[in-house]
């Protein structure tokens, strides 16, 4: 799946490098999304815009898989993990989980995040995760679209 970018996109994963992710987060990426991330891995779309509940929202950048976050300084901070690690017991309402249930795959550019929720069915929904709502144990998710499929449908310039 690729998208009209207006940066150049970071060093593209392996499917071994999405698999350890896979493992890590204990979820399984819809093989759209695993297209999509070796394809477009950090982008910054041009097909930035969508519209929900009478708002626009924007894309600020897709987060990437690195395989060494800390040696890339700027996009080191976009990483999957990186970014879990700061905000991910705001992503979740199980103290216990082992693992995400809710991957931030896009910033916004509010701050809040594009994420895939895989709460209810394997198959994740795409969800709006407010940053400024959410505390810890207690996120702040709203569903945008049924799959991602879906989701990358709904981007415009």
């Amino acid at each position: 799946m690729r998208m009209d970018v207006n940066t150049v996109v970071l060093p593209l994963p392996s499917d071994e490098l999405l698999d350890v992710i896979e493992r890590s987060l204990r979820v399984s990426f819809p093989e759209a999304y695993r297209i999509f991330i070796k394809e477009n891995n950090g982008a910054v779309p041009i097909t930035n815009v969508f519209s929900f509940n009478q708002h626009e929202y924007l894309i600020e950048k897709f987060l990437c898989v690195l395989d060494d976050s800390e040696s890339d300084p700027i996009n080191g901070w976009y990483d999957i993990e990186v970014t879990i690690t700061q905000i991910g017991d705001r992503l979740t309402d199980n103290e216990d989980l082992v693992g995400m249930n809710v991957v931030p795959i896009a910033a916004l550019f509010s701050g809040d995040f594009i994420c895939l929720d895989f709460r209810e069915t394997k198959e994740p929904k795409v969800v709006i995760w407010f940053h400024e709502e959410s505390e810890e144990f207690s996120p702040v998710i709203q569903k945008v679209a049924l799959n991602i499929s879906e989701f990358f449908e709904m981007l415009k310039e």
